[in-house]
């Protein structure tokens, strides 16, 4: 199915050549959500200098050279031409409206139907997008990259920059002077021969990565102070969360809109989303999952058995209903716990690898807490 492949490429998989597909970014309908577990507002105003805080006097030094996946990068001054290529994820656009570095964009094609931050569709959509017209694998196509003229190029994962997926290698974007970088925690996916460092990273992947993502773009232009505020308020905001109970409340993270079937939702499972869950006072309700991969392999039977407290409904298309999707999902699993007393919250990319989960985080904690 279409919809569940597109969030295997956005979440992490092991197959280099999945097809992908961004949907259409709109802005998102207001759901209805049970009074005890009403969702957090927070907007793009929040995370842009509505606090004062003490940063350091960090600025960066060019030229600059990092390592990004075995790739040595170097950069004569903050690139001004940036591509962001596709791959089914908002982190890598998220990051750059975070930090302010909109203006360094040449073309985005990084989309989401609906988001947890009030603003971000639409601050998505107003990027320039390089009149960009996506290929049969809907990623950048290698012959628009080179017309683009970029002096940056960045995909979520390695496999953004393959010739399976119509693209432009690394190694050629070397050769012609243009840096290319992959998001650090995302080197091994996608890649022929990952290293071993990087296939670890991948695999023990926590919502410190997306913290990570926006520490490396901060240096390389040269915005730390920009990040060290961001990043502040994110972790001020995960600390303040009260701690976990001696029995934790099971949380179900699931995305109708991306399963075979409402009644069968995807379910999010794996390090990262076991990391958030955790970071909010709560248990997965499938943890230690090893994947997101295996995460999608839960059936309805699995589900039947589970142990839910809460469910965390994921929207991914404009116009997509919490409400009326937890309420198929619970007639399907009455059981739950979290069927018997409503209890149910929308989340949509603050579940994914970006700048913005400590908003998801907070989420689930206001909806743990409501259960008394």
């Amino acid at each position: 199915m279409l919809v569940g492949t597109l969030l295997l490429a956005a979440c992490g998989d092991d197959d280099s050549t999945a097809t992908t597909a961004p949907p259409e970014t709109a802005a998102p309908e207001t759901t209805a959500v049970p009074e005890s577990t009403a969702a957090v507002e927070t907007t793009v105003a929040d995370t842009e200098g509505s606090h004062d805080v003490a940063h350091s006097d960090t600025s960066t030094e060019y030229p600059l050279t990092i390592d990004n996946c075995g790739y040595e990068l170097t950069f004569e001054k903050a690139p001004e031409r940036v591509l962001i290529m596709n791959g089914t994820s908002v982190a890598e656009v998220e990051t750059f409206i975070a930090l302010g570095l909109e203006d360094h964009i040449l073309a985005n094609s990084q989309s989401y139907g609906q988001s947890d931050v009030e603003g971000m569709v639409e601050k998505i959509a107003a990027l320039p997008t390089g009149d960009i017209t996506l290929n049969e694998n809907f990623e950048v196509p290698r012959e628009q990259i080179l017309a683009l003229e970029p002096d940056l190029v960045i995909s979520t994962w390695s496999g953004g920059f393959s010739e399976s997926m119509g693209s432009i290698t690394r190694d050629e974007l070397q050769s012609l002077g243009i840096n290319s970088y992959v998001t650090p925690v995302n080197c091994a996916y996608g890649a022929e021969s990952p290293r071993p460092e990087d296939q670890e990273r991948y695999d023990s992947q926590t919502y410190e990565a997306s913290f990570e993502l926006v520490e490396e773009i901060a240096m390389i232009f040269d915005v730390q102070h920009e990040a060290e505020h961001f990043l502040e308020h994110a972790r001020e905001d995960i600390e303040a969360i009260a701690p976990a109970s001696a029995d934790p409340a099971h949380v179900l993270v699931a995305y109708p809109g991306m399963g075979v079937s409402v009644e069968v939702p995807m379910v999010f499972a794996g390090p990262l989303v076991d990391s958030i869950i955790e970071a909010a006072g709560g248990v997965n309700a499938f943890d230690g999952v090893p994947s997101f991969n295996d995460g999608a392999m839960i059936n309805a039977e699995a589900l039947a058995a589970a142990d839910v407290d809460v469910l965390m409904v994921g929207l991914f298309f404009p116009g997509e209903s919490a409400a009326d999707y937890a309420a198929q999902i619970f007639a399907q699993f009455p059981q739950w716990d979290a069927a018997k007393n409503n209890a149910f919250v929308a989340v949509s990319d603050s579940f994914y690898l970006g700048p913005y989960n400590a908003v998801g985080i907070t989420k689930i904690a206001d909806a743990i807490a409501a259960l008394g």
